[in-house]
């Protein structure tokens, strides 16, 4: 006879499952705000995404999935991953900016489901539900699940296998929620504790990460399992990640690729290996030069709004530390984000993306934090979230009283830079105010609400700023308008991300003007180029005089004087 529960707990268990409900609600609006919304709202932006897409365009169109060429030449500075992730996209959702850049926010939204599960198993539902609303929400994951680029594919592809090494590793407790699997129905947790089935993950994703970015993902890998099994002692655990199905796997994932396409292109190594490995980490050859300190403080912006969740958390990890109060999966998180970020600090190029890595383990170590040992230091914790808004809060200050001329043309990207500073101090401020009086479930909802605010406010903001109006897919658009024959299109003084971007949307690659007198020929400059006089033997009429919307550059029609 069934027995039927009284009132009382008939009302407690549908309270819980409406609380169920609303976390999961919130958590999916969430992922779906700061992963895939505004993925088309702006034009290309900087040198790599055109390019990255051009080389996706061609292998869609051509059908050579293994040779990345762009303008018709093999380009061999990055791995395949993500041109066949965008090639694959533009095969199913047409050639856009919100499909070249929508590998990167299903590479993030992976990524930040295996660090979910991974906190799960390890801390429980509560730093659970603090990961699953503190990392998407910070600006390092927002922004690179909007670019069309390779590090966040190579971040969520190393992120899973790191996950899938924790668990080879024997960093999960056992699980006492699950129930006992049976013949006909394994769970999934005796997968996920299978050696063979985790080794063979675990290779898989290792190989991918290979073949997103290179062999970094090696270095930080094993790097990192090598420096845990040292901290912790066990370097007997270590040797788990050396099983034959892992091996297999990676083999399998990685090797094929890099086989057929050195067959294919003779001096394949020498360019992806030696350039664009080795001299892009031992050498300045590329240009990008950074300070020793660069990700001091990258790392601190990539965690915004967060930043005094980050600083507070360091001051209590280190007091812990110092009294040898850290466990073995929390040395794990550490050594895999820690490993990361000081092995690009050593290498001579240093560009933001480099330590993206490092950013879902130090999500996890937040939220651990958060859930954890901010309700026996709730005090501090408090002060710490608003001690963050007071700078957010000044800064918003200088950004509304700028320089009036520059206000009536940038009005519109200063009011989002002035606006997101607002919401961040009022996500600090409600997240430190409401933790203060112990609600910390309320104070982490009404926090992330600022956040997504602004994020679903940059459909109506974004196409009316400059970096809208004035990106390349404007000009480009503009030209085609003008019906002016890109077989006389030339470019004069303009930066190679704004040539990149016009190349990718003219479908062309536009030469330097060499000044030949000779022959008619359309110059696009930057606004500066012949503003004095003709060049000497031509007649040059400005086409763009009259469009005020394209104040940064000018159309020139040239032709010789008879």
């Amino acid at each position: 006879m069934e027995t039927i529960p009284p009132p009382a707990q008939r009302k407690t268990n549908s309270q819980n499952w409406a609380v169920r409900v609303g976390w999961i609600a919130l958590i999916l609006a969430t992922l779906y705000v700061c992963y895939f919304r505004n993925l088309g709202a702006i034009g290309f932006i900087g040198p790599d995404e055109p390019r990255y897409a051009w080389i996706a365009r061609d292998m869609a169109e051509t059908g050579d999935w293994i040779t990345p060429r762009l303008y018709g030449k093999p380009w061999f500075e990055k791995p395949p991953l993500y041109y066949w992730g965008a090639a694959l996209s533009f095969k199913l959702f047409g050639v856009s900016e919100a499909a070249a850049r929508l590998p990167s926010a299903v590479c993030a939204l992976l990524a930040t489901l295996a660090v979910a599960w991974l906190a799960w198993r390890i801390y429980g539902a509560e730093t659970t539900r603090w990961l699953l609303l503190l990392l998407p929400t910070t600006v390092g994951m927002i922004g690179f699940s909007h670019a069309a680029a390779t590090d966040m594919p190579f971040s969520a592809m190393l992120t899973i296998a790191m996950v899938a090494a924790a668990v080879l590793l024997g960093l999960l407790p056992p699980s006492t929620t699950a129930p006992a699997p049976t013949s006909s129905s394994p769970s999934l947790t005796s997968f996920t504790s299978s050696t063979p089935f985790t080794s063979f993950l675990f290779g898989l994703f290792l190989g991918l990460a290979v073949l997103a970015k290179g062999p970094a993902a090696l270095i930080l890998c094993g790097g990192a399992v090598l420096f845990w099994a040292i901290f912790t002692k066990r370097r007997c655990d270590a040797l788990r990640l050396l099983h034959l199905a892992g091996i297999a796997a990676f083999c399998l994932a990685a090797l094929p690729w890099y086989i057929l396409c050195a067959l294919r292109n003779p001096d394949f190594f020498h360019i992806f290996i030696i350039e664009h490995n080795f001299k892009r980490f031992l050498t300045p050859e590329f240009q990008h030069l950074q300070p020793f300190w660069f990700y001091g403080y990258v790392l601190p912006i990539s965690l915004l709004p967060w930043v005094g969740v980050f600083i507070w958390t360091v001051i209590v990890g280190l007091k812990r530390l110092r009294a040898r109060q850290i466990s073995a999966p929390a040395c794990f998180l550490l050594c895999w984000a820690g490993l990361c970020v000081v092995f690009f600090t050593i290498s001579r190029s240093k560009l933001p993306g480099y330590i993206l890595p490092a950013i879902p383990p130090i999500g996890l170590v937040l939220a651990r934090a958060s859930a954890s040992l901010a309700s026996t230091r709730y005090r501090s914790f408090s002060l710490a979230s608003l001690a963050a808004a007071v700078p957010f809060a000044c800064a918003f200050i200088p950004v509304i009283r700028g320089d009036e001329r520059l206000l009536k043309k940038l009005v519109a990207f200063f009011f989002i830079v002035g606006l997101a500073l607002l919401l961040f101090a009022l996500a600090n401020l409600l997240l430190g105010a409401l933790s203060l009086f112990s609600h910390r479930s309320a104070a982490l909802v009404a926090a992330v609400v600022p956040i997504l605010m602004i994020l679903l406010l940059l459909d109506q903001i974004l196409p009316l700023t400059p970096v809208s109006i004035l990106s390349p897919r404007y000009i480009a658009y503009q030209i085609q308008a003008e019906q002016i024959p890109l077989s006389n299109l030339h470019v004069s003084r303009l930066s190679r991300t704004t040539v990149y971007s016009l190349d990718f949307y003219l479908r062309t690659d536009l030469p330097e003007w060499d000044r030949d007198a000779s022959r008619e020929v359309y110059v696009l400059s930057d606004g500066a180029a012949f503003s004095s006089r003709s060049p000497q033997g031509m007649t040059c009429s400005d086409l763009w005089g009259r469009i005020q919307s394209t104040p940064n550059f000018e159309l020139l029609h040239c032709t010789p004087k008879h």
